[in-house]
């Protein structure tokens, strides 16, 4: 399991199913348990029927994890390692060693705006950091085509971060308010991403809000 987020863990049930073993990041184990869980699932019942329904469940993992963990498996080797708190707090990523794949979740959004959320940031572009000494030769990501350019997308996705703190950190460093400082900021480098005008302005308004949370620690 790469990270708790629902579009990511309403289809363990199928694995598990099958005699699939889940494997997943302790940090994510409370959200299972949690009201939000349950009544997030009760919700997604309803706006996305029938895809999610009454027949699907929660399923929490079958094997928690502590750290890093390497295994063997059909004459390749794996190394889980877990990058979060960046995008969720229980981002783990897996490398194919042989294979030179990296597969990284929500971490890497291709050829689009990613869904910042109340993600943190600075800890995220850390895990990025970590992504590419993996040197891989390819990412599949969580959402968007498999990537044949991964330092390239890996550089996108860490440039946009970058950008949001920088222009949100000085408007909060100048008390400039949100609105101001997002009309008067040059977006022309990821304006014309996919995702930008669904996106952008909730990524930088959540980062404004976690850039005055930095500024008062």
């Amino acid at each position: 399991m790469s990270h708790y987020h629902a579009d990511h863990i309403y289809g363990l049930q199928v694995f598990q199913d099958l005699g699939a073993e889940i494997w997943a990041h302790s940090s994510g184990q409370e959200y299972f348990g949690s009201d939000a869980a349950a009544l997030l699932l009760t919700q997604r019942r309803e706006t996305l029927f029938p895809w999610v329904d009454e027949k699907s469940r929660l399923v929490a993992a079958d094997k928690w994890l502590d750290g890093d963990v390497d295994f063997e498996m059909g004459g390749l080797h794996f190394e889980l390692r877990h990058v979060g708190p960046a995008h969720a707090a229980d981002d783990m990523v897996m490398f194919v060693k042989e294979d030179g794949v990296l597969f990284t979740g929500d971490l890497i959004f291709i050829g689009r705006v990613p869904y910042v959320g109340d993600a943190d940031s600075r800890s995220w572009l850390v895990a990025i950091d970590k992504l590419i000494a993996f040197k891989p030769k390819y990412l599949i990501t969580g959402h968007g085509t498999a990537s044949r350019t991964p330092v390239k997308d890996l550089k996108m996705t860490r440039d946009y971060l970058s950008y949001l703190r920088k222009v949100m950190g000085k408007a909060v460093e100048d008390f400039v308010p949100f609105a101001e400082a997002y009309d008067k900021t040059d977006w022309k480098q990821f304006s014309k991403l996919p995702a930008f005008k669904e996106g952008n302005r909730e990524n930088a308004y959540n980062t404004y809000l976690l850039m005055e949370r930095e500024s008062m620690k």
